[in-house]
């Protein structure tokens, strides 16, 4: 496959690298270009898709495939079986630091910075010798790939939209919070719930959006509180608990997803959030606008297909106890995730008595319950599954002696000093040093390699099928534009959402489905491990998951 390499110089112009050499063009006859080159099924580099891919995008330019230089770095740099020292090189410093496009950002040259102008072709060498070099370099490889389509997959999200009834958006706020109040006044509704929490506490001045004012008059009240946080609060027991929840509610619903957020991120019929793929250590995607990734029930319902198109929504049952399965090998959990509940799969093998039990054991395995309930669980079915729960004691013990621990394609885990991510910091050393705590932080680091390992996985899987799915639903479209056939629209780790014609929708379905096992053969090919879904044709988001949940088409 040939592999054409852009690179941005300054004043906009483009540097093409490709085996029959190199040459400029001009950054308004781009998009040009690429229409001309991709029907012959290049791959393209470039240094961040979040860059170049909309502006191709918004000239009615879709690409098949690319090579992400700036994830393709971070991944390599971190992966344990890559040796560091090949991507060292001319610039190297600056993909180090080479950060996601922000949503800010307009224009794909914003800067005249070293890192707006970095030379694709040097550092695709780099990275195609540090992972050819690799004993992992086949599933690295596929690691690389899927990362990329992501990134695709999220450009192609952001452009083409989620379908959105601002009306209906309008509607919801107004229902729930009352009539839209002046920039910097809380809404109506929210007000009067306010007026019922300080009247319950004797508190007539009471901010209750201040966590240190809330604090104070709760304990004033006789309640024993250390935080505000919306579990601990039900466990009291006083007049004020009840409408306290319900601001909380409305006022995250307002600062959130209220007026503001439908005026910033709803144009045109479509909500439009930016997603960061590999935006979390894990390789899980954040969103970097628009909070995609935190989607509340409560504005669901303006998530309405366009007329004649439908949402079709699936997701996977039990993602994590799944991979687990697979990537270690355990036939007796692969034989019990057959079918569409792993958990009840589990009692009908006699490895627990109830459901309840399978759920507990399995996720206290992964996130490292050692007591309770959980934990007499955990122990009872590592004898029954012992490659599984064996893989996740590994990683923990891997954890606390400092190891880095990788996922099955090879993400490497931030190591217990690294600063990025979730902060492990430096570890004190010397005649200060507390043994307990240092003990306490490698226990820490434990459970969270123990969870990286699935977690890590998940998201590859993850990559796969939509990654596969991408392409599915492209040649199941016919001739037109993205936007005119079957697209996804939205991806929540383990959920997907297309937008399709009313007439596709039992097609796209099959195709989610054959795109899923796709992933699961790329990623076990020696243990078949089911992955099924739950899939929902429906007009609106909010009627996804319901039972018989579908429209007459």
């Amino acid at each position: 496959m040939t592999r054409v390499a852009l690179s941005r110089l300054p004043d906009d112009r483009v540097l093409v690298t490709d085996p029959q050499g190199r040459s400029e063009i001009a950054l308004s006859d781009l998009a040009a270009y690429v229409r001309e080159r991709e029907p012959d099924g290049p791959r393209w580099v470039w240094d961040d898709t979040a860059r170049w891919y909309p502006p191709l995008l918004a000239a009615g330019v879709r690409v098949a495939r690319c090579h992400d230089l700036r994830l393709g770095h971070h991944l390599l740099r971190r992966a344990p079986a890559v040796d560091g020292a090949l991507l060292a090189g001319e610039e190297s410093e600056q993909w180090d630091h080479l950060g996601p496009r922000a949503p800010s950002e307009p224009t794909l040259f914003s800067a005249d910075g070293a890192s707006e102008h970095l030379r694709a072709d040097l550092e695709d060498a780099r990275q195609l010798a540090a992972a050819a070099a690799s004993p992992e370099a086949a599933r690295l490889g596929l690691l690389l790939a899927a990362e990329s389509s992501g990134a695709l997959v999220a450009a192609e999200m952001t452009h083409a939209g989620v379908p959105w009834r601002a009306d209906v958006h309008e509607r919801l706020l107004g229902d729930l919070l009352g009539p839209r109040p002046p920039r910097g006044a809380r809404p109506q509704r929210l007000e009067e719930v306010a007026s019922e929490v300080r009247e319950a506490l004797a508190a007539p001045g009471l901010n209750p959006d201040s966590r240190p004012e809330l604090l104070s008059a709760l304990r004033r009240a006789g309640l024993e509180v250390t935080d505000t946080r919306a579990s601990s609060l039900r466990r009291l027991d006083h007049p004020c608990i009840a409408p306290l929840l319900r601001h909380k509610q409305l006022s995250h619903l307002f600062s959130t997803n209220g007026w503001a957020w439908v005026d910033q991120w709803v144009s045109g019929g479509r909500y439009r959030p930016v997603y960061q793929p590999a935006g979390s250590v894990t390789g899980r995607w954040s969103s970097n606008g628009g909070g995609a990734l935190s989607f509340p029930a409560q504005v669901r319902p303006a998530a309405v297909a366009d007329d004649g198109w439908v949402l079709v929504v699936a997701d996977v049952a039990q993602l994590e106890p799944r991979v687990l399965a697979g990537m270690s090998g355990d036939r007796a959990l692969a034989r019990s995730a057959r079918g569409a509940d792993l958990y009840q799969g589990m009692v009908d093998d006699g490895a627990v008595s109830s459901r309840q039990d399978a759920k507990l054991g399995l996720l206290g395995a992964m996130y490292g319950a050692t007591s309770g309930e959980s934990g007499r669980m955990v122990a009872g079915l590592t004898r029954r599954y012992p490659e599984a729960f064996g893989l996740l004691e590994d990683a923990a013990r891997a954890g606390e002696r400092g190891q880095v621990v990788r996922t099955l394609l090879g993400r490497g885990a931030p190591a217990l000093g690294d600063t990025l991510g979730d902060a492990w910091e430096p570890e004190p050393s010397g005649p200060s040093a507390d043994p307990d705590a240092q003990a306490r932080r490698r226990r820490a680091y434990g459970r969270f390699t123990r969870n990286f390992v699935v977690q890590g996985t998940g998201a590859e899987w993850a990559l796969c099928w939509i990654a596969d799915l991408r392409n599915r639903l492209w040649r199941l479209g016919g001739t037109g534009p993205l936007a005119s056939r079957p697209h996804l629209v939205l991806f929540l780790h383990d959920e997907v959402v297309i937008h399709a014609p009313a007439a596709l929708a039992d097609e796209v379905a099959a195709e989610a489905s054959a795109a899923a096992a796709t992933a699961s053969r790329l990623l076990f090919r020696d243990l078949p491990v089911d992955f099924p879904l739950t899939t929902s044709v429906v007009r609106s988001y909010a009627e996804a998951g319901k039972a018989g949940a579908a429209v007459e088409v």
